[in-house]
């Protein structure tokens, strides 16, 4: 594996190659921990271990929910409650955003699923010409739909000038070997038709610093930058959060880039590697195929 890296970004075959150089690791989940259809039993594991040597592990999830809904998820995929301190996710962003009073009102764009996010809020869901906020946490029917249908939807809220709140900045995500689109797609379009977008969750600033808190609260100290290792698989989230932050970065190949990258189970193509990396925006300090130890 070896012969894949390049001398200023490493191919690593697990965590404990780099483990003693970080306290806090800031962890994805999905495409990390699990693929929206299978838990990642190594993945959690890595994380078990690393915690077993002192460290503190932060899960980070763009998820739109509040992280309390999160725990029950992670059991499903058989991912180990020794494997995380706490969890933050840009729901709880998103929530702590709603609660500052900035607007009267909002309009929910998303599927049912992430209802959990607006619990005992104190400002109501309206239609949208009576919002003062769209909220948006996904499609509708995500198994079905991509963010082109719902155009004529940007279109109307443009007119009425409305602020997009995105409560999850990704634009796909996996499941299974399946890309679909993410609230962060509906974002991109309100974006380029001119309307104004908001973020909550990675890469921008908030969520780091929800999480460094949490960290902090654990640890008794600020952690330190250069000692807190983020991992993930999206470069435009996770990658360019962490090395936008001063954190180590460390890339899981087989997540939302494997079929950019030309990757199967187990085979490589060092020719597309290179150039995949030659050509990020954010580049990671490290590389792996799956979080291991």
């Amino acid at each position: 594996m070896s012969s894949l890296a390049t001398p200023s970004k490493p191919l690593i075959a697990g965590l404990s190659t780099i483990a003693s150089s970080y306290e806090v690791v800031l962890c994805d989940i999905w495409g990390v921990l699990h693929n929206g259809i299978e838990g990642y039993r190594a993945a959690s594991d890595a994380l078990v271990k690393f915690r077993e040597q002192g460290g503190r592990v932060i899960l980070v999830s763009n998820a739109p929910r509040p992280s309390s809904d999160i725990v029950g998820m992670l059991d499903r995929f058989s991912v180990s409650r020794l494997a995380y301190d706490g969890i933050v996710t840009s729901g709880d962003v998103t929530r702590a955003v709603l609660l500052e009073g900035q607007w009267r009102s909002y309009h929910w764009l998303g599927p049912e699923r992430d209802g959990g996010l607006f619990k005992d809020l104190p400002l109501p869901n309206v239609d949208l010409d009576q919002a003062d906020v769209i909220v948006c946490t996904g499609l509708h029917d995500d198994d079905n739909e991509t963010a082109e249908d719902y155009r004529d939807f940007v279109t109307k809220a443009l007119k009425r000038k409305l602020p997009m709140l995105c409560a999850n900045p990704d634009i796909v995500v996996e499941r299974g070997n399946r890309l679909i689109d993410c609230a962060g797609a509906i974002a991109k379009l309100y974006e380029d038709v001119g309307g104004t977008t908001l973020y909550a969750g990675k890469p921008h600033p908030p969520i780091y610093k929800a999480a460094l808190e949490l960290a902090s609260s654990l640890t008794g100290k600020a952690p330190n930058a250069a000692r807190t290792l983020a991992i993930g698989d999206a470069i435009r989230t996770d990658i360019a959060g962490a090395v936008t932050s001063g954190f180590g970065a460390l890339f899981i190949m087989n997540g939302i880039h494997m079929h950019e990258l030309g990757l199967s189970e187990g085979s490589f193509d060092n020719g597309r590697f290179d150039a995949f990396l030659a050509k990020v925006s954010h580049k990671p300090d490290f590389s792996i195929a799956h979080l291991a130890w």
